[in-house]
């Protein structure tokens, strides 16, 4: 009888091990969804905006993050200085970081063959 329970036991704790290992294939999976879904598409936004800001130059219209335009004057290491509206007076030094848009102004001679 003492065998009998012996065997038994053994094919509970085998059956134990099996449910086990599908509870970790369940945990990889959901650990590898929130990685596709969460963090990889973080990391390509901040690689987006890494590329607009290295690409900024002087006279770009830029929209910062307090819901200003403006226009580049000038540009730094980590910092730009930007002129809002008319007043030629009202020049900001910001981080690059607080902008969110870039617009090219469009070149001259485009404008021209635009107007034909």
């Amino acid at each position: 009888m003492g065998i009998l329970l012996t065997e038994s036991a053994a094919a509970e704790a085998g059956a134990g091990v099996g449910m086990g290992m599908v509870s970790m294939i369940y945990i990889v999976v959901i650990f590898g969804a929130f990685y596709f879904f969460m963090f990889r598409p973080q990391k390509k936004e901040q690689k987006k905006i890494a590329v607009m800001l290295s690409a900024l130059e002087i006279g770009d219209c830029v929209l910062t993050t307090s819901g200003f335009y403006g226009i580049i004057i000038d540009i730094t290491d980590d910092t730009v200085i930007v002129e809002f509206g008319n007043n030629k007076n009202c020049r900001i030094p910001m981080k690059k970081s607080a902008i969110t848009e870039v617009d090219k102004p469009e070149p001259v001679e485009s404008r021209k063959e635009g107007k034909k």
